[in-house]
């Protein structure tokens, strides 16, 4: 890949990229799964390979205010569960990447977040009641969290685009807002970290990309101050709607690209 197109982007289209680069800090304070629309938006902008490239460290900024401001509400025991199931889904999504083109690569994560919505709303409208955290640790808990942590890795590994997975995956396990939130800020900040070097070696990130990074991390600051002012005025069942609302919208759009 030559990651020197990336300099031959337009005063417009490098607006585009810093107000998502802004929406990647709002969605990791507040809605989660928001993100879909800033990785539409770099992949309309940028070659769709690149632009995961670019967008990597973006969401690790992202991710690192989302831990200073949620670290006290993270549920450990849930994260374990997945780590493995979800370093299998990043070496599956490696190998994904070494031969899958752009067209696969958009089909197959985009149904991959209908599915899961589907999903999730069949099981919450079934269910009397939600799901505690703690419901885990049993067999079916466990067989949950492996095959939504694979789907996860991959996902987020072919297209930064498993925050909409690990969405429903939290939930459909019953977590409440500042529970969900600082799980999955913990999560992100861990799997982006680890996903770096595969990217390096695949040629998504190098100088020239992290220094384009450089010009659009400052967005994210004033968008994760600003979900967090609104995380606080968003009740849960209007904070779980919108959840579901962003996967399903970026479900559509990859289908549809």
């Amino acid at each position: 890949m030559n990651t020197m197109t990336l300099w031959y982007i337009t005063g417009w289209e490098f607006a585009a990229l810093a107000a998502a680069a802004l929406l990647v800090g709002f969605s990791k304070t507040a809605v989660s799964g928001a993100n879909t629309v800033s990785l539409a938006i770099f992949a309309a902008v940028l070659p769709a390979r690149a632009s995961t490239g670019v967008l990597l460290p973006i969401l690790i900024a992202g991710d690192v205010l989302a831990v200073l401001t949620y670290r006290r509400h993270a549920h450990w025991p849930t994260l374990w569960r997945l780590f493995p199931a979800v370093a299998a889904g990043v070496v599956a999504g490696t190998l994904f990447l070494v031969w899958a083109d752009d067209a696969i690569v958009r089909t197959s994560i985009g149904a991959i977040l209908l599915l899961m919505a589907a999903v999730t709303l069949w099981r919450r409208r079934t269910a009397d009641a939600l799901r505690e955290p703690e419901s885990v640790t049993t067999r079916a808990g466990r067989a949950k969290a492996g095959s939504y942590g694979v789907l996860g890795g991959f996902t987020t590994m072919v297209a930064n685009a498993g925050g909409p997975v690990m969405s429903m995956y939290l939930l459909s396990a019953g977590f409440r807002k500042l529970g969900f939130l600082g799980t999955s800020a913990f999560f992100f900040l861990i799997v982006n970290v680890s996903k770096v070097p595969f990217s390096i070696g695949l040629g998504l990130i190098d100088g020239h990309s992290l220094l384009l990074d450089a010009a659009l991390v400052v967005f994210v600051v004033p968008g994760a101050f600003f979900g967090k002012w609104a995380v606080n005025r968003i009740n849960q069942r209007l904070f779980e709607r919108l959840v579901i609302a962003a996967t399903v919208v970026g479900g559509v759009q990859l289908l549809l690209r």
